[in-house]
């Protein structure tokens, strides 16, 4: 069984909440089980007043946060040039 970071369960249940994608497509997309990241998505939502109650992050853990969905994003953005350029090249 392969283990998925807390990092990786986050930007799930963001993508399904925040997003408003469906938990099916995200699932399927990320290659998880259905029912997982149902599961996940719904204890977000049942603790939703208790993080809003919680601390603020730090302005340096957000910084942090921030820098990594910036790489992360970044590199999104190259594989999705190199497969516009492949597309293009190959194109009948």
């Amino acid at each position: 069984m392969v283990q998925r970071s807390k990092e990786f369960w986050d930007n799930a249940i963001e993508l399904c909440r925040e997003r408003g994608w469906r938990v099916a497509e995200v699932a399927r997309e990320l290659g998880v089980k259905y029912q997982t990241l149902y599961g996940r998505v719904q204890k977000a939502r049942s603790g939703e007043g208790v993080r809003a109650a919680q601390e603020p992050e730090s302005l340096s853990d957000e910084n942090k946060r921030l820098r990594r969905e910036n790489e992360r994003l970044a590199e999104e953005l190259e594989i999705a040039k190199k497969a516009a350029a492949f597309f293009a090249r190959h194109q009948k």
